[in-house]
């Protein structure tokens, strides 16, 4: 006798609910109550149910499927990164799943459910800090995660990165020792911690290597945003700046272009050194000092270690908690 296939409404008889309940907790949808979810998730996992969008594999009980979660899709840091993760899925026969959150991380929760009930294999997160709400989601699941070009406020996710701090700090101390005069700070968000971890102990070590005084009023948010960037260039100056680094490439565009609106000329009234050497750097001008990041690399190496918690069988996976990769600068016009 053929074995009957499990369908959407062999779940919903199963876990009591209707096919619309299932259907919403299958593309993640938020109006399911957890206690419903739960039970329809228990009884997917169950009768090993699979949408048809990933319905192979099934003997495996695998959908070879990897689930990436990029929190600004348009942003080029993660379009660089998110290529070293495909080409390696495409190596080792997986397919991507590749969802869209946004800065501010209030759909990452959505999404991630979404992942997890269309039972990725796998997931590359790409986004912000962890919030309760998705730690609980991830804890709940079997789900290996790795954390790729970023850190997370949860400990226990691995990591594949440069070294932040050491990398602040350098470029820092290169600002510094050019002008001997105060330095600004410009980051995505003050709460996250990259920053209180990473960027803010980097910025603070360069300072008392070359004799300057800490002052949080140097320390500017502009929540990875060009537009914000570009508006915060008179509130710099006005503390007495002469020099900024700033994490990210969106945002040293929009605050080179605030000084140039301003009439202050880069680099010889302010020098600018930004932090991740995407394409941006070359395409305004003057061109922008960078930081350099092996940004395919990282997603190369994300996408490795994620087949290899994958499989159960590699011991050695676990080891790799933090992976970090080398970093370098690349000199160009906004600094002396």
């Amino acid at each position: 006798m053929e074995k009957q296939s499990v369908t959407i409404y062999t779940v919903a008889r199963e876990a009591r609910v209707s096919m619309a309940t299932v259907s919403r907790v299958v593309n993640g949808n938020p109006n399911v109550k957890p206690a419903t979810r739960q039970k329809v998730l228990d009884v997917i996992k169950k009768l090993n149910y699979r949408p048809n969008a990933v319905a192979r594999g099934l003997a495996s009980k695998k959908t070879t499927t990897v689930g990436v979660v990029i929190p600004e899709i348009t942003n080029a840091y993660f379009a660089e990164l998110a290529q070293g993760i495909d080409d390696i899925a495409t190596m080792y026969k997986y397919n991507i799943v590749l969802t869209n959150t946004d800065v501010g991380g209030q759909k990452t929760v959505q999404v991630v459910r979404g992942l997890l009930a269309k039972q990725v294999d796998g997931i590359i997160y790409m986004g912000r800090d962890v919030s309760d709400e998705l730690r609980e989601e991830l804890d709940s699941s079997t789900v290996p995660v790795v954390v790729a070009g970023s850190v997370t406020n949860d400990d226990k996710l691995p990591t594949v990165r440069i070294d932040y701090r050491n990398a602040t700090r350098q470029a820092v101390e290169r600002l510094v020792n050019a002008i001997h005069e105060p330095v600004a700070m410009v980051v995505g968000a003050k709460n996250r911690k990259i920053y209180t971890d990473y960027y803010l102990k980097g910025y603070q070590e360069a300072l008392k290597n070359t004799g300057m005084n800490f002052d949080d009023q140097l320390v500017f948010e502009a929540n990875e945003s060009y537009d914000q960037a570009y508006k915060l260039a008179p509130a710099i100056l006005q503390c007495g700046a002469k020099a900024a680094f700033v994490t990210g490439d969106d945002m040293a565009a929009g605050l080179l272009n605030g000084l140039t609106d301003a009439g202050i000329k880069v680099p010889n009234e302010f020098q600018i050194i930004s932090g991740h050497d995407t394409k941006e750097t070359r395409l305004v001008r003057p061109m922008l000092t960078s930081i350099t990041q092996p940004l395919y690399d990282i997603g190369a190496v994300s996408m490795r270690l994620l087949t290899k918690l994958m499989d159960k069988k590699d011991q050695n996976a676990a080891d790799e908690s933090d992976v970090l990769l080398e970093h370098g600068f690349s000199v160009r016009q906004s600094t002396r």
